[in-house]
């Protein structure tokens, strides 16, 4: 009997494999690179018109201007001088500030969350941080100041539709705190 002929197999070998994804590597780079320059409208290949000027060092702005600088608001507001402020101080308005106090929280991650949940309903609030005697740090959510209370009451009627109680908080300027 006849030794059968031998075939070679239909396997290609790993070094065309190999040779094939690099060249297709290549031809990806340079198709990625030729369509980005197409689409930022850079052309390298041409010159523009200072690619042969020489460029000049650029000089460190000064820090302090030469000139004082001019502002034309004084020109643009009108010439008033009737309604100058009163040489004697106003006397110390001692009205009660109004708060709505939403909440005090030991946490302030618990405050942030119901500061969040009040700018959602188009409610302005701030986090006032205090330490209180036997309870440790708080943090206040409050609402205001409001200047009347009837303008409390709008806002306190608005969060309780969205079922946020809050509590009236009256605050008496101090000496210091008024101006």
């Amino acid at each position: 009997m006849a030794k059968p002929a031998s075939r070679k197999s239909g396997r290609s070998g790993g070094r065309s494999i190999f040779t094939g994804v690099l060249i297709g590597l290549i031809i990806g780079a340079i198709l990625a690179v030729g369509v980005a320059l197409w689409a930022t409208g850079v052309n390298p290949f041409k010159l523009g018109k200072h690619a042969n000027a020489p460029t000049k060092p650029v000089a460190p702005a000064s820090p302090a201007p030469d000139t004082a600088p001019s502002f034309d608001f004084y020109k643009v507001l009108p010439d008033n001088t009737s309604s100058a402020l009163p040489a004697t101080p106003a006397p110390a308005d001692t009205a009660p500030r109004l708060y709505l106090q939403a909440g005090a929280f030991q946490r302030a991650d618990e405050a942030d969350n119901l500061k969040a949940q009040l700018a959602l309903l188009g409610v302005e609030a701030v986090i006032q941080t205090s330490e209180v005697a036997n309870k440790g740090v708080l943090h206040r959510v409050r609402i205001g100041p409001f200047h009347t209370a009837d303008e409390a009451n709008r806002t306190r009627s608005l969060l309780a539709q969205n079922n946020i109680p809050v509590t009236l908080v009256k605050e008496v300027p101090t000496q210091q705190e008024t101006p």
